[in-house]
């Protein structure tokens, strides 16, 4: 007779628990701006809690399965480890201690994702999650904006649907709702080429991932647009490039990019110009430079982790005093970071990144399915917008950089050999379906 706690053990190592949990987590993040607005922040809390607790349930029954190596990129372990220390010298120990635990559960709940599926399934789920939620976007807006004619701002929704945007959707601002778009165009259209859906759910479902990245007006979509498509033709040459030409095909590629960013550099401000954004990069380039004076007080340690300024601690509020100005957050990933935890966070948060999209890149160069594109394709969107956002420090943003990371590192580490990456294996501990 089997016990019940057999039972509960097969429920929890099951395929379908797997994709369920991650269904569920994956609403959550990318839905945690409308769930908290519909309930509360502690309801919001309690969610992240209780999927972290049935995360660590499901890794427990799959223990044999995982190596202790394997759990985590040292560089993540490392970014934890330092954003807790700075209890030791923060303005506000209680606010830092509950910034880190949001910092933690997201990172575990990806963790654990990155742990029980495989690529293909992450991709799916992150697809079907999307596309649920970009629908209801476009729903609430059009209910805004075209039924109604009235702002849902429990939402903060403008209703602008009519007038061409401006939108927000329900993700709270617009340039989070063109970031999440783009992270929907990679995911659907490698969905598509890997015949994980049919056509008539995969070509409208990039149509509308585009129709909102439009009208979402973010000045910093067209910038994500175009590093991706970028990264995208710059993939592709690689991975089409001849075995014995394809180093030589990476280092010439890396030239380019170099000189490219140099290019831009010098002539950035007619290229912001060109783009209408000089005011938002006025704002922006204020701000930064603000930030630097801080910076040089503490440059080694930073004042502590605290992720968003929505908490009003110092230097945070005497930051947007000098500037008076409300910013919640240094509006880039990399100064925010330099600005919390000094020189050693920005170099592991710098470590963190890079190592996963080398990595990444490497494993798409040579693998063969175009599912493998998909990790980089979606790192270089987080990096790119680092540059202009806080977004991957908290949230979906931080979720989706861990969860890449973690997959980077599944495919090729130091704990492996140099030729793990051409072999026809590449460990994972997802069960297929």
């Amino acid at each position: 007779m089997t016990t019940p706690r057999a039972r509960v053990s097969r429920l929890l190592e099951s395929t379908a628990m797997a994709r369920a949990y991650t269904l569920t987590v994956l609403g959550a993040t990318f839905g945690s701006f409308a769930i908290e607005q519909m309930t509360s922040r502690v309801t919001f809390a309690t969610i992240i809690l209780l999927l972290a607790v049935l995360g660590a349930a499901i890794l427990f029954v799959r223990r044999e399965e995982l190596s202790l190596l394997r759990v985590a990129p040292t560089s993540l372990l490392m970014f934890l480890a330092l954003a807790l220390v700075s209890l030791l010298w923060t303005t506000d120990r209680s606010d830092t201690l509950a910034a880190w635990v949001w910092l933690f559960g997201f990172a575990f709940l990806a963790i654990t994702i990155g742990h029980i599926r495989d690529t293909l399934q992450t991709v799916r789920a992150i697809g079907d999650t999307l596309r649920v939620l970009l629908v209801l976007s476009l729903g609430v807006e059009i209910l805004s904006g075209v039924l109604l004619d009235v702002p849902i701002k429990f939402l903060a929704i403008e209703g602008n649907l009519a007038l061409g945007g401006p939108i927000q959707g329900l993700f709270g601002t617009r340039n989070m709702l063109g970031f999440v778009a783009v992270i929907a165009l990679i995911t659907f259209v490698i969905e598509w080429r890997t015949q994980s859906v049919v056509a008539p759910i995969a070509v409208p479902s990039i149509a509308l991932a585009g129709f909102l990245a439009l009208l979402s007006a973010s000045p910093t979509v067209l910038v994500l647009a175009i590093a991706v498509g970028i990264g995208t033709g710059a993939l592709t040459t690689v991975r089409h490039a001849p075995p014995a030409r394809r180093t030589i095909v990476q280092w010439m590629l890396g030239i380019v990019v170099v000189v490219a960013l140099s290019v831009a550099l010098i002539f950035r401000h007619p290229i912001i110009a060109w783009m209408g954004a000089g005011s938002d990069f006025s704002t922006r380039a204020d701000l930064w430079n603000k930030i630097l004076d801080f910076v040089d007080l503490q440059p080694f340690q930073g004042w502590g982790w605290f992720g968003t300024w929505e908490r009003g601690e110092y230097p945070f509020t005497f930051i947007n005093y000098l500037l008076d100005n409300h910013h919640e957050t240094a509006l880039n990933a990399f100064f925010d970071v330099l600005l919390q935890l000094g020189i050693a966070g920005f170099l592991l948060f710098a470590l963190l990144g890079g190592v996963a999209l080398v990595r990444s890149w490497l494993v798409a160069s040579v693998r063969r399915s175009v599912v493998y594109a998909w990790t980089p394709l979606v790192l270089v969107t987080l990096a790119v917008d680092s540059m202009f956002e806080s977004f991957t420090l908290t949230g979906a943003g931080w979720f989706m950089l861990v969860l890449c990371a973690l997959r980077a590192g599944q495919s090729r580490s130091w704990r492996e050999s140099i030729d793990a990456a051409n072999t026809g294996v590449i460990p994972t501990l997802g069960r297929s379906e």
